[in-house]
């Protein structure tokens, strides 16, 4: 009897998924993204604040909306950069305007 699962593991998995070359590019990526979600963590709420918004509510989500993600996306490239997996995330953002592109210019029959 062997002692390997048959099933591959879940970093060999995104992995595969997101069709990398190595593990270790695949814990640089979660590196990266880790790092991006702390440091819009500690951001957010002196943007929002700055701003003067009440928490949980309509202008805070809009806000939220407006000038949160936007950054988070930069800093995924930043930190992509600084991890030396800037290639990676920028050809995901490049997907992501190409999606919402494509809402943006369906055209109705």
């Amino acid at each position: 009897m062997t002692s390997e699962n048959s099933n591959p593991g879940f970093l060999k998995r995104l992995q595969t998924k997101w069709k990398l070359d190595s593990l270790f590019q695949v814990v640089m990526v979660l590196v990266v993204f880790a790092c991006t979600g702390f440091t819009i963590l500690f951001i957010k709420n002196p943007i929002l604040d700055f701003f003067g918004v009440e928490k949980g509510g309509f202008v805070n989500t809009f806000l939220y909306l407006l000038l949160v993600l936007p950054l988070y996306q930069i800093f995924l490239l930043v930190y992509g950069f600084i991890f030396g997996q800037f290639k990676f995330f920028w050809e995901k953002e490049k997907q992501i305007f190409r999606r919402i592109g494509s809402v943006f210019s369906r055209k109705k029959s």
